[in-house]
């Protein structure tokens, strides 16, 4: 069993500190900030013994350099061998999935998700799935480097796994996301009501990560690009007849980028 700490970042970052419940060994996934993670554990016993990293963007691998100078670079950093990321220890070659054993936290599934960008990878920890900015709640990252057809395939394969699966996405986006997701499908009434509940969360300052796949299959848009009901709204958005799946889901990431 593992815990999760939520450690708010800049503007709307959340960097995830993990560790087996009765461990002091600890890892963060995306330290976009050295010394938020610092302050953090200097309120905790645990003890920083590695990093996880999901792509190349700063406000996730900005902080390793300084996390690794402040821990005598003894710190070990996993992240995509296929991305220029400065300061891996352990680069991983991953193509689609595989195992890995990390010490302190046992058999680790990482996932290839491309789409976000080229080289972006997800980790599967006891049934706990940090996904950078993959796949957010409501939503799905930005396609910076990656095709639509893989980002789909990428979001299709995260939606595969349990529906208990929390989602921890590196953004607290949500809010926005479901404006953009109930002009999408209105009538969508788990939507709406996990938009009740987002909101009850916010108006408190507390995290509306994580979510769970079940959720996330239920309200995002994104995951839902093969039932009618949201290929019946874009295409009356684009006034294109007969859509399918990846015309719905790349027209639907263009009207979003532009809401």
């Amino acid at each position: 069993m593992f815990k999760v700490h939520t450690i708010a970042a800049f503007k709307d970052n959340y960097i995830w500190l993990i560790h087996q419940i009765g461990s002091s060994k600890a890892y963060v996934v995306d330290p976009g900030c050295a010394q938020s993670v610092i302050d953090y554990l200097a309120t905790t016993t645990l003890n920083l013994v590695g990093v996880l990293i999901t792509h190349h963007h700063s406000d996730h691998t900005g902080g390793i350099a300084q996390l690794q100078q402040h821990f005598d670079h003894r710190l070990v950093v996993y992240g995509p061998s296929n991305e220029q990321i400065a300061g891996l220890t352990e680069s991983l070659s991953i193509n689609i999935n595989t195992t890995i054993d990390i010490s302190h936290l046992g058999n680790v599934q990482v996932f290839a998700v491309p789409g976000h960008t080229l080289g972006h990878i997800a980790y599967y920890i006891d049934n706990k799935l940090f996904c950078g900015d993959t796949l957010f709640s409501g939503g799905c990252g930005r396609l910076f480097e990656g095709t639509p057809n893989q980002m789909l395939q990428s979001l299709k394969m995260l939606a595969q796994l349990p529906d208990n699966t929390e989602v921890y996405c590196a953004h607290e986006y949500t809010r926005a996301n479901l404006n953009f997701a109930q002009q999408v499908t209105p009538n969508n009434i788990e939507l709406n009501k996990y938009s009740q509940k987002v909101d009850q969360l916010r108006s408190q300052n507390i995290p509306s990560i994580p979510s769970t796949i079940a959720i996330e299959k239920a309200i995002n848009p994104f995951l839902r690009c093969h039932i009618n009901e949201t290929q019946v709204a874009i295409s009356n958005e684009y006034k294109i007849p007969n859509i399918d799946e990846i015309q719905t889901f790349t027209l639907m990431r263009e009207w979003k980028n532009n809401f």
